[in-house]
């Protein structure tokens, strides 16, 4: 008899919510300093990750790009675009270092769950 497969919406199990939502806050981090590797507004932010699959509300999203802003991570400056201002961010020095020095982390990490995990 075969294993029946759940979606993470289907599990009943409220510690499993809660333990989902905190492994996706820091994996959203990595992501949104990815994804800022190269200039974007909000929107478009928002557009790429989830374009990339990775769901994101605005209400996670932009303070999370303030946060990352008031740390010196990122970088930003209003301009108009199509006759409306937009703020547009991008990685700051600090920042970019911080994200290879994450994505290394990361890729350790992946490593090594790979390997207690198989």
């Amino acid at each position: 008899m075969g294993k029946t497969m759940t979606t993470s919406d289907d599990y009943p199990n409220e510690h499993y919510q809660k333990l989902k939502n905190e492994l996706r806050r820091g994996v959203l981090i990595l992501a949104v300093l990815a994804e800022l590797s190269e200039e974007h507004y909000g929107y478009s932010l928002r557009k790429n990750l989830m374009a990339k699959g990775l769901e994101i509300d605005e209400g996670t999203l932009y303070p999370l790009i303030r946060r990352l802003e008031k740390q010196q991570l990122l970088t930003s400056e209003w301009r108009e675009e199509n006759n409306r201002k937009k703020r547009f961010y991008t990685l700051s020095d600090i920042g970019r270092q911080t994200l290879d020095a994450l994505t290394d982390e990361w890729r350790n990490v992946e490593t090594t769950l790979n390997t207690i995990l198989s």
